[in-house]
């Protein structure tokens, strides 16, 4: 079956996310863009993840659970996981080796905890925007031990990139998915380093109006978490 996704998508946790990316209304426009496929992917966290997935499920929507890592080298990767609570031990494994830096909310922006009703219930303290000692070399192996997958994020983009920090794909870092922005170019997908890589795109929205079409689809057996995974591990045809 076909099935339109957005990956990469950001709550009003992510302290440069919007104050109205609450997990009900996130959910509720990825069902107006015709999405059938979405991830929540806050900085560094999974804490608004069991709230948006209820929201989806609320909206037709199959969701995952998942974070997009700052590592250590400041390099982006989006980590997706099968169940709310892999994605939630994988978190608490990451909070731990965030650095110990309070958010500025003036500077940074707000991080709320909400629930699927946008009732706030509580503000994150912790700058989530931090690199967390994570290596990049790590990243894949540690979110394998919750059952999930990780790969780097906006590759096409000038900063928090693997490119951007490396220069160019490293196969040796084991990584065969990467993730593109909307308005990559051709040319940027013909780079002779990215040979044989699989590109998905996703929004990496910020704001409810970042909120992409559905345009990107998957073609998946069934739609489950473990169809998505299995997908982008390379298991299914791509």
């Amino acid at each position: 079956m076909k099935l339109y996704y957005d990956l990469h998508l950001h709550s009003c946790l992510s302290p440069c996310g919007s104050d109205d990316m609450t997990p009900a209304d996130l959910a509720a426009m990825c069902a107006l863009a015709g999405l059938d496929v979405v991830a929540l992917t806050d900085h560094n966290t999974a804490g608004n993840c069991a709230a948006f997935c209820r929201a989806a499920q609320r909206n037709g929507l199959l969701a995952l659970a998942g974070m997009e890592l700052c590592t250590r080298e400041e390099i982006h990767m989006i980590c997706l996981f099968p169940t709310v609570q892999a994605a939630e031990g994988f978190s608490r494994q990451v909070a731990r080796r965030l650095p110990p830096l309070k958010n500025r909310p003036e500077l940074f922006g707000h991080q709320y905890y909400m629930d699927e009703w946008d009732l706030v219930l509580g503000e994150e303290r912790a700058m989530l925007l931090a690199a967390a000692d994570i290596g990049v070399g790590e990243a894949g192996a540690l979110a394998a031990r919750f059952g999930g997958v990780a790969y780097p994020a906006h590759i096409d983009r000038a900063s928090f990139s693997l490119l951007s920090v490396l220069g160019l794909w490293e196969p040796s870092l084991g990584f065969s998915l990467a993730e593109v922005s909307p308005r990559c170019s051709p040319e940027f997908r013909q780079r002779s380093d990215l040979t044989g890589v699989r590109l998905i795109t996703s929004s990496d929205a910020h704001s409810l109006d970042q909120v992409w079409t559905a345009e990107h689809a998957m073609d998946l057996p069934e739609a489950t978490t473990h169809a998505v995974l299995e997908y982008l591990r390379g298991d299914l045809p791509f």
